[in-house]
């Protein structure tokens, strides 16, 4: 009786508290330091969404894609980058966590309305959505970002066609336009310059982002759907009051780095990586140095560090000979043998999955994981920095707006002349990394100078998409060109062409991943991995001959 007697008074006692504090309950989930989701200004949220999408971007276009279209290469840990072994699990979480985010910028917004934010929510949810399919292929999209409704179809969503994607992003995107078309003054009080890293709070310059990634999506669909890209793209071109773009450099769409800790400084820093070994894996690729090397390009004296000593092979040293003298090393020729090495005094590339121990590649006198090789180019000096006036994502540029009408004017739409417009994006490439006083030598070179080929003006475009590598495999992937080829031990013979779905959608979303998955055409390079491969081809090329 003791005992019971306790534990009714145990239960009594919950039962009065409860009775008498439930009103209270209902603040127990709610942090007295933060900001609640119901009440939360849509300019605390921006800034966490155009910085994360940033570095997203960056870490792509700079890391391994970087390594699929052969900029750069590695010398160790270098699977991934080189020779695409992506062992089957890319993971989107990053990408839906920030379309998350930007979805309660945009709620917040419209509750409030606040039409610049609003605009700005539109423009980043278009681009991510636009990266996910770009990379995947079919998507949860307009079934997406309903998890907290609690359902099974909300928590696994259904995937979109890319065809339906597409559409749904540049339906967005025109929607963006007009809610930027106003003065910054009509948006009153609204706007907070700090909150917005890419423009300061500048409505116009967002305007002419978001009609500039609408001439990105309508050239990325243009292979299957030609009637809407070119009725699109026509219609930007011929209405210039009405759809401004970016078509000069200094209104490229970039974000700084701020460079105050590891998460916010540019990717191979030896700031806050203090071994160094991020920045020293990464080396020129050959593919890239070569061409540039051949037109005296000067951007690649910005981008690239010269070897710190070069090989000399002279047939008239005596055999044996290995030495260094005044900081050239020099080789008799029965020291090379066979090997294939790169004598050019200044830059050297390593070549793409050339070998398990590239380190050892152009007689590296200390091969292996150190990756420190004297007779390969790094990457300039300036990618050591946590921030510098060139360390930048960058987004959408002049460069790639003007190439991208100069092949819609190749292909003969009405988007001004294929010369003007391959010349300016050349221009605004050089600009846009300080050398636009080399612009009247460098686009009279041979190979630079203007052909009319669609071969050299995707080259051009492939070079300016330095760091942003990223459009410069789609572009591959649309164009098959450059004409790149795999090494000699990447995982396939070809290049790949998407991500591979993650392995727990394919394990908690199974019907509808399934489902996706089924869309995809096998190719003769998707081998064992059936049709979730990373040279499985997407709708997008399915059909076009492309790229390979």
């Amino acid at each position: 009786m003791k005992i019971l007697f306790k534990k009714n008074t145990v239960v009594l006692g919950l039962f009065l508290s409860c009775l008498f504090s439930c009103k209270d309950l209902t603040n127990l989930n709610v942090n007295p330091n933060g900001v609640q989701p119901e009440t939360v200004n849509p300019n605390l949220v921006m800034p966490t969404v155009l910085s994360e999408t940033a570095k997203l971007y960056t870490n792509l276009g700079f890391q391994d894609i970087a390594g699929v279209v052969q900029h750069t290469q590695k010398d160790a840990w270098f699977s991934g980058h080189n020779d695409y072994d992506w062992g089957g699990d890319q993971s989107w979480t990053d990408y839906y966590n920030q379309l998350r985010n930007n979805d309660l910028v945009y709620q917040r917004a419209v509750a409030l309305n606040m039409e610049f934010q609003q605009g700005v929510a539109l423009v980043m949810k278009s681009m991510l959505f636009g990266l996910i399919t770009d990379l995947w292929g079919d998507a949860p999209y307009s079934s997406a970002l309903q998890g907290e409704k609690g359902s099974v179809d909300d928590i696994a969503p259904k995937y979109d066609s890319q065809e339906v994607i597409y559409a749904g992003i540049l339906a967005d995107l025109e929607k963006a336009a007009t809610l930027l078309s106003k003065p910054k003054a009509a948006y009153g009080t609204n706007i907070v310059d700090a909150a917005d890293l890419y423009y300061a709070g500048d409505p116009t310059k967002w305007r002419r982002l978001a009609n500039s990634l609408q001439l990105r999506y309508l050239m990325r669909i243009s292979a299957k759907q030609p009637a809407i890209a070119k009725a699109g793209i026509e219609k930007i071109v011929a209405n210039p009051t009405q759809y401004p773009i970016i078509d000069d450099a200094a209104l490229d769409a970039t974000m700084a780095y701020v460079g105050n800790n590891s998460g916010d400084a540019w990717p191979s820093n030896t700031v806050f990586d203090i071994s160094g070994s991020n920045y020293r894996r990464i080396k020129m690729s050959t593919t890239l140095v070569k061409p540039m090397q051949a037109t005296n390009d000067p951007r690649l004296a910005i981008w690239a560090k010269k070897v710190e000593i070069p090989l000399k092979v002279d047939a008239t040293l005596p055999a044996g000979t290995d030495k260094i003298v005044s900081g050239v090393r020099y080789l008799s020729p029965d020291k090379v043998g066979t090997t294939p090495i790169d004598t050019d005094p200044n830059y050297v590339g390593l070549p793409p999955s050339i070998s398990q121990l590239p380190s050892a590649y152009n007689f590296n006198p200390t091969p292996g994981q150190t990756s420190v090789n004297p007779h390969v180019s790094y990457l300039n000096e300036i990618y050591t920095q946590a921030k510098g006036p060139l360390l930048k994502s960058r987004l959408v540029s002049a460069a790639e707006v003007n190439f991208i009408l100069a092949e819609a004017a190749q292909k003969g739409w009405a988007a001004g002349d294929a010369k003007t417009r391959y010349e300016a994006g050349v221009k605004a490439s050089l600009t846009a990394w300080g050398l636009a006083s080399s612009y009247a030598t460098f686009i009279a070179q041979k190979g630079v100078a203007y052909d009319g080929t669609l071969a050299q003006l995707m080259g051009q475009k492939w070079i300016a998409s330095w760091t942003s590598a990223t459009e410069a495999w789609f572009d591959y992937r649309r164009t098959g060109l450059p004409a790149l080829q795999a090494g000699p031990v990447a995982k396939r013979k070809a290049l790949p062409l998407r991500f591979y779905y993650m392995r727990d959608e394919l394990n908690l979303n199974k019907t509808n991943s399934g489902t996706a998955i089924e869309k995809l055409e096998t190719t003769a390079n998707s081998q064992a991995d059936g049709k979730n491969s990373a040279w499985s081809k997407q709708w997008l090329v399915q059909g076009t001959g492309k790229p390979w």
